[in-house]
């Protein structure tokens, strides 16, 4: 079994196919033979981590300036000043934007948890010129159907279409500015177990992985 497993690991192309490989012989021992015990000796091949992508300030405000489209460019920006996931971007309510009291209300973000993050003060003057602009009632990016938010792969697609337009040959997704914006906190000195609740993570360690990169 040892010289089978180190096959595996000498001849799978990736991780994801190594782990397919590891499945059918778990099913094949345990299942077809009849061998409950010999699946537990096959481990699974644990996914490489990866660190985010590093984005200096030249290109974060390129990719938010890139795609002039005031609703798109909009969400790109709140996202990056919140630390939002882009399903959370999308899912804003005007209501949600508390100006007086410097937060935003994120409503059942991951998990189906509700909760509060920063407003800054540049994000919320941005916020007031949009909202003059475009006029939202309800959601505050809404889509073609007023009565709906704007889709998620509209966000995705815009992203792509920044990335392109800045002249950006790294991946750049809203999850991105997510990274950069824990930190830029940690830079600035915020403890983790904030950004921690800032970011919505359930586990120190999530935020820990986030913030790889960083200048601290």
């Amino acid at each position: 079994m040892r010289a089978v497993q180190v096959h595996l690991i000498s001849s799978a192309p990736s991780w994801p196919v190594l782990n397919q490989r590891v499945c059918a012989l778990r099913f094949f021992f345990g299942v077809t033979l009849g061998h409950a015990e010999i699946p537990e000796r096959i481990a699974y091949a644990p996914t490489p981590a990866k660190l985010p992508t590093i984005l200096n300030g030249d290109e974060i405000v390129r990719f938010l300036e890139a795609v002039p489209s005031l609703r798109t460019c909009t969400a790109r920006t709140t996202a990056y000043a919140a630390g939002l996931r882009a399903s959370e971007a999308v899912h804003l309510k005007v209501r949600n934007i508390d100006g007086e009291r410097g937060i935003i209300r994120v409503e059942h973000g991951k998990g189906g948890k509700d909760r509060n993050v920063m407003l800054s003060a540049q994000l919320l003057a941005i916020l007031r010129v949009y909202w003059r602009l475009a006029r939202p009632e309800v959601w505050l990016f809404p889509g073609r159907d007023e009565t709906k938010p704007i889709d998620v792969q509209v966000l995705y697609s815009a992203c792509r279409s920044a990335c392109t337009a800045a002249g950006i040959d790294k991946r750049m997704t809203v999850h991105t500015l997510r990274h950069r914006f824990a930190n830029h906190l940690l830079e600035s000195g915020t403890d983790i177990r904030i950004i921690q609740v800032l970011l919505g993570h359930n586990n120190l360690s999530t935020t820990a992985r986030y913030t790889k990169g960083s200048n601290t």
